[in-house]
């Protein structure tokens, strides 16, 4: 896919979702800066699961809600590999409940992880990627951002500024070169899900997926690695659904 001598920083990268995003691009022959917050473990193992398929990588810890911690991380990327192509902005934090039962303190996570850590890190990033004159930004959202969700208003609301942040830095970063993209997932099933709940529900969740299940982690890496891709270059600004039918928006 034209990745050989890209690149990319995956945000929240360590696990699940963001794991595959990271063994996907270094797949197509990109060096992956793996950025977790807590997970340095799974962090260092992805790396050298990484580098032992010939392919460059490296872990670097920060809090994406800190933008003072995201500008540190981005110039030790390019201090480490000389440059920058490629932002994912995976990271983010989910607590699923009523709304009449949330407290502000909820709130404030949410959003700083799942709105402010998308603003700091396109704004870190944004010159560096200029100067590849080939940058791309992909950030990932729940579908409830677009169609709603019982139990996900905050992370729904702080999603649907990621939209729209989306579609207003393709307009405002392309004359730079840079490509700006969404992927708004269904459900996947990951390391956080609650596996009880899963089964306990699962007939009935599926029911509203016309593929007849929920996603898994390795089926969204494949289309972010192709918009982070040449074959992407005249895709911008657009929000494309994985999400197996759940949520079908024109």
């Amino acid at each position: 896919m034209g990745l050989a001598g890209k690149v990319a920083l995956v945000t929240g990268g360590a696990r699940d979702v963001g794991r595959e995003i990271g063994l996907a691009l270094a797949g197509e022959g990109a060096t992956v800066a793996i950025n977790y917050r807590n997970s340095k473990e799974e962090a260092n193992r992805l790396v050298e699961e990484i580098k032992s398929t010939g392919a460059a990588a490296a872990a670097f810890e920060a809090d994406v809600s800190d933008y003072e911690a995201v500008c540190t991380m981005t110039d030790q990327i390019v201090n480490d590999f000389g440059q920058l192509d490629i932002l994912v902005n995976n990271a983010g934090y989910v607590k699923p409940n009523r709304f009449i039962n949330t407290a502000p303190e909820e709130w404030r996570t949410q959003i700083d992880v799942g709105l402010y850590g998308v603003i700091h890190c396109c704004h870190a990033a944004a010159s560096l990627l200029a100067a590849s004159g080939q940058g791309r930004i992909i950030s990932l959202a729940g579908d409830s951002a677009r169609v709603g969700e019982k139990g996900l208003s905050i992370t729904a609301a702080s999603r649907g500024g990621v939209l729209s942040l989306t579609k207003s830095l393709a307009k405002e970063l392309g004359r730079d070169g840079i490509t700006v993209n969404a992927v708004a997932l269904g459900l996947v099933e990951t390391g956080h899900s609650d596996k009880e709940w899963l089964d306990k529900n699962m007939a009935k969740i599926v029911r509203n997926y016309p593929s007849g299940r929920i996603g898994q982690p390795e089926d969204v890496a494949p289309t972010v690695a192709f918009l982070a891709s040449a074959g992407a270059a005249w895709v911008t600004g657009q929000i494309i659904s994985i999400s197996g039918g759940y949520s079908m928006v024109g």
